[in-house]
């Protein structure tokens, strides 16, 4: 990143956020921001909010069905009704969670009301196994130990004040490290960063295109890369900006099956035609509820 165009983004921005280069797959660096201690917080709260509720709704069906069958007046039937509970818990708060960050591309109801995502720290796809890995960390994090000491009274103080303190040291975790990873982040090899919200610059959509593109083609790449392309095209006069927009303007032409040749001193307009339609392409998806987070997503029946 240049020293002019950091200037500017903390101009524009300010400097409140930490900020890091990630190389994508395609070689690009992108910058990122990092979301907040008080944002992750704040989007936890939400989600734990409706996955609340979700879990109360089930919760009052068992209840209802368990004494429609009798089973809460039997000897052992309090013991099956609380183990049923307690497993339904587990299965919402985990299941909800890993669901949508794998349906919504790293992105839970909480994180996309305050602008947030999940993403891969080495710059490439979020896959299922980091997913479920940094979701499922969150039970030894926070609700195995909230769940015993919940029960206080049950056991010796130390073991309380331990556990309090297991509580206190994963939930500060991320205030001591410049990536504001908790311990899920750690072992899945993700980071939480702030969607851009910058408006776009005029220079970069040009007023008529010499070059068109056919839908199947701008449906290779998704939001994540118009941000790597956008970022490229921001630094027009960076000093190895030539060769970076040769090399994605063919990497984009293999991907989209491009036969026709780019002259060299095409590149350029190549690449903002390029962006001009993708941009609007995905912005027309979106409309229709089909956000398509970066080019691995594949349209299913989940949201």
């Amino acid at each position: 990143m240049t020293a002019a165009y950091e200037q500017a983004s903390l101009f524009l921005e300010g400097g409140s956020r930490n900020r890091r280069e990630i190389i994508t797959p395609e070689g690009v660096p992108l910058p990122v921001e990092i979301a907040t201690f008080g944002e992750r917080a704040t989007a936890f709260v939400l989600d734990f909010f409706i996955q609340f509720c979700a879990t109360v709704l089930v919760y009052l069906f068992v209840i209802f069905v368990a004494f429609g069958s009798f089973l809460a007046f039997t000897k052992s039937g309090g013991a099956i009704i609380l183990a049923i509970l307690l497993l339904l818990a587990f299965l919402i708060r985990n299941v909800y969670f890993i669901h949508f960050e794998l349906a919504w591309q790293g992105a839970t109801p909480g994180k996309r009301a305050l602008g947030l995502r999940v993403i891969d720290r080495r710059g490439g796809p979020l896959l299922p196994t980091a997913v479920i890995a940094r979701n499922l960390t969150r039970e030894m994090e926070m609700f195995l130990p909230l769940g015993i000491l919940l029960s206080a009274g049950r056991g010796p103080v130390w073991e309380e004040l331990s556990l309090a303190a297991w509580l206190i040291a994963f939930a500060l975790l991320p205030l001591f490290n410049r990536d504001r990873l908790r311990g899920g982040d750690l072992i899945g090899g993700t980071m939480v960063v702030v969607l851009p919200r910058r408006v776009l610059l005029g220079d970069l959509v040009g007023q008529s295109s010499r070059y068109r593109f056919t839908d199947r083609q701008l449906d290779a790449y998704g939001a994540f890369e118009l941000q790597v392309l956008e970022e490229l095209l921001r630094r027009p006069n960076a000093p190895d900006a030539a060769r970076l927009h040769r090399e994605v303007c063919d990497k984009i032409c293999r991907k989209i099956d491009w036969r026709t040749p780019v002259p060299e001193a095409d590149t350029l307009a190549f690449l903002k035609d390029f962006y001009t339609a993708e941009r609007a392409y995905l912005e027309r998806e979106r409309l229709f509820g089909r956000a398509r987070a970066d080019k691995h997503y594949k349209e299913g029946p989940a949201g």
